[in-house]
């Protein structure tokens, strides 16, 4: 059995026994990988176990990208990402690298996996028991829960085939697309995701609970396609994890692995430009001038950055700067990253915090940019599992807010300290009483960051928007159109944001990259 069709033929089973990676030698055709976020990790394990030799490179000084880690004052903040879900993902990564994720990093269940708090005061419990759920729904509204059942066995069904079918799979042609369009009419992915769940649902507060998620992937959830109505299924099936020591556990435990792998990683190396010899990726430059021949190349870096910034125009002919520039980009985010002098033992693991507006809000975001005066919060508090993310008797804390992006003209030099005490007065007022008196650490992640930290094109933190027509064969491909054995990985490519979308944009190089043989020795390799 092939390489691949071992992938594709993958049962959970399997996940628990370890495989042996294939040899890697001086004579290994040499990959090189751009960025280390999860993408180019998960991109740089894959490779290194089918027998590639791997150069992983990022600009930063440590892995992770968006998922890094901030130490500070005694505390551990995870600067992005924090809900760990379909962990069988990270599993397979291990599996691959020869070894059991479970002897490395501890995955602990979140339970409620998020506490939804309404303007109001009113909460919403949601959980992945199907009895609190509709316990909760029925507290709204009874006839919603025969709803809610329905709902849940749409986005089953939506699950089993954008998810469990099409999640790994490329879509480098119009036919690859052309196959699935009789079932995603039948999924109803013409839809939003709004606009499916109100097929459903009639109570506009459980309404605004089941379509919330496009807001973990960069979303609006009255632009984007239905398909992400999967989320809800796929949280119900496999949990919402969290990584004892935090995600950047998670990273530091792949970053090992490409070690394990003999791969070489770089940080502190910035690539300036993705060579190309003919119609092939030949390698990198940095911008101290040093070169890295390569058999192939994988970005992991920002799809639209490294279209417009890191590849000479007439070398990605279907993808002008015009094109680039004129695609639709996620929102951005304001992060806020305190910790306290005392706990918070009644706020849970995940808090959403939802403000009066809701539809019109998203619209100032995605649609006016414009920065409004209100705003709807994610808070994020590691120390309710794991205390050891703060100093003794302190809480650490993120809480984020989508904001535009960086069309939206807002100067953030100026504008991020008046946001952050907006901010941090509401959190006051409603679940942190006393906040202003127990601050003791404090910094900020602004748009303004996302595009000079990350190289985020307008500083959008989920790279392209999620719209059906930016959606699989219309999204950036994973295997560039124009420039052989070039590859990307990461929110901005099939299938998308979130870190179940990041992992299996990696899992798509396993289909589109050819095994090392049929690379042997193409070009001369200085490492």
């Amino acid at each position: 059995m092939s390489w691949m069709q071992r992938l594709v033929h993958r049962d959970d089973a399997s996940l628990n026994t370890a495989s042996a990676p294939v040899p890697v030698t001086d004579e290994s055709p040499h990959a090189v990988v751009i960025g280390a976020g999860l993408g180019g990790l998960a991109a740089a394990i894959r490779l290194g176990a089918r027998g590639y030799r791997v150069t992983l490179l990022d600009r930063l000084d440590q892995p992770g990208g968006r998922a890094r880690v901030f130490k500070q004052d005694g505390f551990t903040f995870d600067a992005g990402p924090t809900v760990v879900t379909a962990p069988f993902l990270f599993d397979e990564l291990w599996r691959l690298a020869g070894r059991t994720r479970s002897d490395d990093v501890t995955l602990v269940p979140v339970d409620p996996f998020y506490n939804i708090r309404f303007n109001d005061g009113t909460y919403f419990h949601y959980t992945g028991d199907a009895a609190t759920m509709e316990r909760e729904i029925r507290k709204f509204n009874p006839a919603d829960v025969e709803g809610y059942r329905r709902f849940l066995k749409k986005s089953e069904e939506i699950f089993e085939i954008g998810f469990e079918e099409l999640g790994h799979v490329p879509f480098g042609s119009l036919s690859d697309m052309l196959k699935i369009i009789p079932a995603m009419m039948k999924l109803e992915s013409h839809r939003t995701v709004y606009s499916l769940v109100a097929k459903y649902i009639k109570h506009p507060k459980v309404r605004k609970v089941l379509s919330f998620h496009p807001l973990l992937v960069g979303g609006n959830p009255f632009t984007t396609t239905s398909i992400y109505t999967l989320i809800a299924f796929l949280e119900r099936k496999w949990g919402v994890w969290y990584a004892m020591g935090g995600t950047g556990s998670l990273v530091q435990g792949m970053a090992d692995l490409i070690d394990d792998l003999g791969g070489t990683q770089r940080y502190n190396a910035e690539v300036e430009q993705i060579l190309v010899e003919g119609t092939r990726a030949a390698g990198v430059r940095l911008t101290d001038g040093t070169v890295i021949d390569a058999d192939l190349v994988v970005s992991n870096a920002d799809v639209g950055y490294t279209y417009r910034h890191m590849i000479r125009p007439e070398a990605r002919p279907s993808w002008s700067d015009e094109r680039v520039e004129n695609m639709n980009y996620s929102m951005s985010l304001f992060v806020w990253y305190f910790g306290t002098d005392r706990t918070y033992e009644d706020v849970e693991h995940h808090t959403i915090l939802l403000g009066d507006r809701y539809q019109r809000l998203l619209e100032d975001i995605f649609d006016r940019k414009e920065l409004a005066d209100d705003f709807s919060l994610y808070l994020h508090r590691p120390t309710k599992t794991d205390p050891s993310m703060a100093p003794a008797g302190h809480d650490a804390f993120y809480v984020l807010s989508p904001v535009p992006h960086l069309d939206s003209g807002v100067d953030w030099r100026l504008q991020a300290e008046p946001y952050r005490q907006a901010v941090a007065r509401y959190l006051e007022d409603t679940i942190l009483p006393g906040l202003s008196d127990h601050l003791v650490t404090s910094r900020m992640l602004t748009p303004r960051e996302f595009r000079h930290e990350y190289l985020s094109l307008k500083g959008a933190a989920f790279s392209v928007e999620p719209i059906l027509r930016q959606s699989a064969y219309f999204r950036p491909h994973n295997a560039s159109e124009d420039i052989d054995q070039l590859y990307f990985v990461g929110a901005g490519t099939h299938p998308g944001a979130g870190m179940p979308g990041v992992l299996s944009s990696a899992r798509v190089l396993d289909t589109v990259v050819p095994d090392p043989e049929a690379l042997r020795r193409r070009v001369p390799v200085a490492a």
